[in-house]
């Protein structure tokens, strides 16, 4: 039989530690980067996805965005390494480079390597060590040609080689569309591929809207352990 007496113990401790920690929080000068975000906001995807990057991604770091499209995670990879980190944004297509570059230019950064090629040949470019983060936008380019897609056997290659470069504690962050065609069968690769990471070495998050319509992106993000 279960003794009441232990459990409300166990929760009025647990709440204790609750209370205790809350006071703790309160006395300590969090700048807003490391307030903890998202706690109790429930985020939208692109919000959610650079969150999980401004958390391990700091300055000085090198950082990867594996498909650049339109520039604006690349906008903001640069912001969080800033002037002495490294970006190394990469597209198969020529537009997403000319887009990324002009919006680089306006913000006048100079901290990103704009590569046009495939994300799976990252380790031929990457000059540093390790990575601390990196983010894929996986489907098409918007407003450009639906029928160029990422795909499943380069994206998985991608992946395996940034794990690689990966430091510890740093992420990637994947940004699944899967609505248009040949996107059902990515999203499920790349999905059986991150479930059977070994959790001793990594850890894995699968962070979607269930409810929506229209096949909603959703995240999954590896961070490494070791």
């Amino acid at each position: 039989m279960c003794d009441n007496r232990r459990i409300s113990y166990t929760f009025q401790n647990l709440f204790a530690k609750i209370q205790k920690y809350g006071e703790r929080l309160s006395t300590i000068n969090i700048s807003p980067r490391h307030k903890l975000r998202g706690v109790f906001n429930m985020k939208t995807i692109i919000p959610f996805s650079h969150q999980l990057l401004d958390e391990v991604v700091n300055q000085g770091d090198s950082v990867v965005d594996a498909t650049c499209g339109n520039g604006n995670d690349t906008l903001l990879l640069s912001k969080l390494v800033g002037d002495t980190g490294k970006i190394y944004a990469f597209d198969i297509q020529a537009q997403a480079i000319e887009q990324t570059k002009t919006l680089l230019a306006e913000k006048q950064i100079k901290n990103v390597e704009l590569i046009h090629d495939g994300h799976e040949h990252v380790s031929a470019y990457v000059k540093e060590k390790t990575i601390a983060g990196a983010i894929f936008n996986l489907g098409y380019l918007p407003k450009g040609d639906h029928s160029i897609i990422t795909t499943p056997d380069t994206t998985i290659e991608a992946i395996r080689s940034m794990l690689a470069l990966l430091k510890k504690r740093g992420r990637i962050v994947i940004v699944i569309y899967h609505g248009h065609k040949g996107g059902t069968s990515e999203k499920n690769h790349v999905v059986n591929f991150c479930e059977e990471l070994n959790q001793k070495d990594y850890q894995v998050l699968q962070y979607q809207f269930i409810n929506q319509i229209n096949n909603p992106p959703f995240i999954i993000a590896i961070e490494k352990y070791k």
